[in-house]
């Protein structure tokens, strides 16, 4: 009979050194995750810090349903992920609406999308990158009538916007 309590003591004892070290396990893994995640949240902010855009109005030109300006990265933080930058347009006459352009790489001219139009100046450090100081030609296609405004978001969110003409 003692031999049946002594192997009952140590299954328990052993249950219990394996539910304190799932718990213990699962509370160092929790911890990881959340040191992790505020440390890709603050990387992220920080980028969006040194993030910023400038369109130059005076280089904004009309070509039918097509927009052809630049946009210039006057921050410190390089911007090359085009498929995550967006353009607001809004234009006015009939019909008259906002409307959403996406990346569409280098095929120019598909309504509802923007390209690059051209080469960045000057493309010297990481090439087809939208580096600090560097200017690319955009060309966005619109449907209706002509824009009286249009915004450029970058993929973490930082915009510049500027009225036609």
């Amino acid at each position: 009979m003692a031999v049946a309590e002594i192997i009952g003591a140590a299954v328990g004892v052993l249950l219990l050194i394996i539910v304190a070290y799932v718990i213990v396990g699962g509370t160092l893994s929790a911890g990881e995750t959340i040191a992790s995640a505020q440390k890709d949240l603050s990387s992220l902010t920080e980028a969006r810090l040194r993030t910023s855009i400038i369109l130059n109005k005076t280089e904004t030109t009309l070509s039918g349903q097509g927009l052809n300006f630049s946009v210039t990265n006057a921050g410190n933080e390089m911007i090359g992920d085009f498929s995550h930058m967006d353009i607001l347009i809004r234009t006015g006459g009939e019909p008259s609406g906002y409307q959403h352009l996406t990346y569409n790489g280098n095929m120019c001219g598909t309504e509802g999308t923007w390209c690059m139009y051209g080469d960045i100046v000057p493309d010297s450090i990481h090439p087809r990158q939208l580096d600090p100081g560097e200017k690319m030609w955009v060309w966005a296609t619109f449907t209706g009538g002509n824009p009286v405004w249009f915004q450029v978001t970058t993929g973490n969110g930082i915009n510049a916007q500027t009225t036609y003409p």
